[in-house]
């Protein structure tokens, strides 16, 4: 499967979430415009956050500082 387009997501921190799990890409768009990339995540990392009440809370604990990653900054 190729990159999904990106979920809408509940959350204070997060606007929207994308995953390519062809190259286990995550994409994160915060609510201030900026866009990560994050590298080498799992599929069940990205499943494991649009499960999570928290999503901000799981995006600190389990992908912040835990992957490579590039920042995209809004306009």
């Amino acid at each position: 499967m190729r990159a999904r387009e990106a979920t809408t997501v509940k959350s204070t921190t997060l606007a929207a979430v994308a995953y390519d799990d062809q190259r286990d890409l995550l994409q994160l768009h915060f609510r201030d415009g900026t866009i990560y990339h994050y590298f080498g995540v799992p599929a069940q990392t990205h499943q494991e956050l649009l499960d999570a009440a928290s999503k901000g809370g799981y995006f600190n604990r389990r992908i912040r500082a835990q992957f490579p990653y590039a920042v995209h900054k809004a306009n």
